[in-house]
């Protein structure tokens, strides 16, 4: 089979997915949610988190948030890739197509990473409002915007392949819901959790930068360390990865 019709095949699953997506009331429900999520926090909600009440012309609480709310939002979206064509049998019908199991699992990885774009993009808004409302105008660090907002896109990229590789390991979309969020949740904080035990010593750090969020405030600076973005791929891939395995013991 020639790279060109397993490119084509593996374009027709992707777009598939995103017509699940976009097709459905799906796609715009987790766009939704995730812009009046993150509204209520920045602008009605009173508190240090509302962007108002704090003075300060940025937006560290869209940062800090996001990853709260996609740690839902994520597995939501995912848990149905692989278990619902598990559950509903269609799952055979990938396995006739001339194309491999990775390419099927990137078609779909790729449009839940659309998804996640296409939820960030209209958070641009906020920035702009935000540099709008100070005092002086566009008095905002911008250089920390584009970092955190970078940060939170590679975030949400490994959530998903979190997600996929969770949709892979069953056909329920519930088990594939909860085991997505679980382990996203540990990724995110568990390893900076358990750094502070004191049995690590002088490890802490290492053991710390096994997970997410220090690779996360560490891009949200403002400065695009190539540690970072390679510790996200990797992470990513060792899912994506460990989803092909799965899929080709043929469950």
């Amino acid at each position: 089979m020639n790279t060109f019709s397993d490119t084509r095949v593996a374009y027709v699953i992707f777009k598939k997915e995103i017509s699940s997506f976009f097709g459905t009331l799906t796609g715009y429900i987790v766009i939704s949610i995730f812009l009046i999520a993150n509204s209520l926090f920045l602008w009605v909600f009173p508190g240090e988190y509302n962007v108002l009440d704090s003075g300060y012309a940025n937006l560290d609480t869209l940062f800090f948030m996001a990853p709260w709310i996609f740690l839902f939002l994520v597995p939501a979206v995912t848990m149905r890739l692989f278990a619902d064509e598990k559950r509903t049998g269609t799952i055979e019908l990938l396995y006739t197509r001339p194309i491999s199991d990775l390419q099927i699992i990137v078609a779909k990885y790729a449009a839940g990473i659309v998804l996640v774009i296409f939820s960030l993009i209209p958070s641009l808004l906020f920035f702009i409002t935000v540099g709008l409302l100070g005092d002086t105008v566009w008095n905002i660090d911008t250089g920390a915007f584009w970092g955190s907002f970078i940060g939170l896109f590679f975030l949400a990229a490994v959530y998903v392949a979190v997600g996929v590789f969770a949709s892979s390991v069953t056909d329920s979309q519930i088990i594939a819901f909860l085991t997505s969020m679980i382990v996203s949740f540990f990724l995110f904080v568990g390893f900076e959790a358990v750094s502070n035990l004191e049995l690590w010593g002088k490890f802490a750090p290492n053991v710390e930068n096994l997970g997410i969020n220090s690779h996360y405030k560490s891009i949200s600076r403002g400065v695009l360390d190539t540690r970072d973005i390679i510790y996200f791929i990797a992470v990513s891939l060792i899912f994506i990865f460990s989803a092909k395995a799965v899929l080709e013991r043929k469950i």
